[in-house]
């Protein structure tokens, strides 16, 4: 199984399994999700490292 890197709001980046709903693309629902973070145990919205806007 593939694993996405991504960032949490709090700034922990962690690698997960699945990246839900990750096939829709950012034009319609955006790139950040709800994820729990493993650093903070809360349920945090993420982003997949590679498509962060600096």
């Amino acid at each position: 199984m593939e694993r996405t890197v991504v960032r949490c709001a709090e700034g922990h980046v962690f690698s997960t399994a699945s990246f839900p709903m990750q096939n829709l693309g950012t034009g319609r629902i955006g790139p950040g999700r709800l994820l729990r973070c493993p650093r903070c145990a809360r349920l945090r919205r993420s982003v997949p490292v590679g498509s962060e806007k600096r």
